[in-house]
């Protein structure tokens, strides 16, 4: 999924963190809430301003994200 056009960072918002289409809802909270337990529909629920897409981009970051996580050994 190309999530370019729907995760945002902005230096000046929500201190620099990858955010939602310019919203303040970061990945991470999204994130948050699924590992909390909530379904897509209950955040969507919570959030009218989210799409499912929004959602699954949000997966799809953090997903790239864990991809090129490296461990480096001391």
């Amino acid at each position: 999924m190309d999530y370019s056009q729907i995760i945002t960072i902005e230096p000046g918002k929500r201190s620099g963190k990858a955010c939602i289409r310019g919203l303040r809802i970061t990945v991470y909270d999204v994130l948050d809430y699924l590992a909390g337990g909530m379904s897509p529909d209950e955040i969507l629920a919570d959030f009218p301003d989210l799409t499912d897409i929004d959602i699954r981009a949000c997966l799809a970051f953090a997903a790239d994200a864990e991809r090129r996580f490296e461990f480096v050994p001391l």
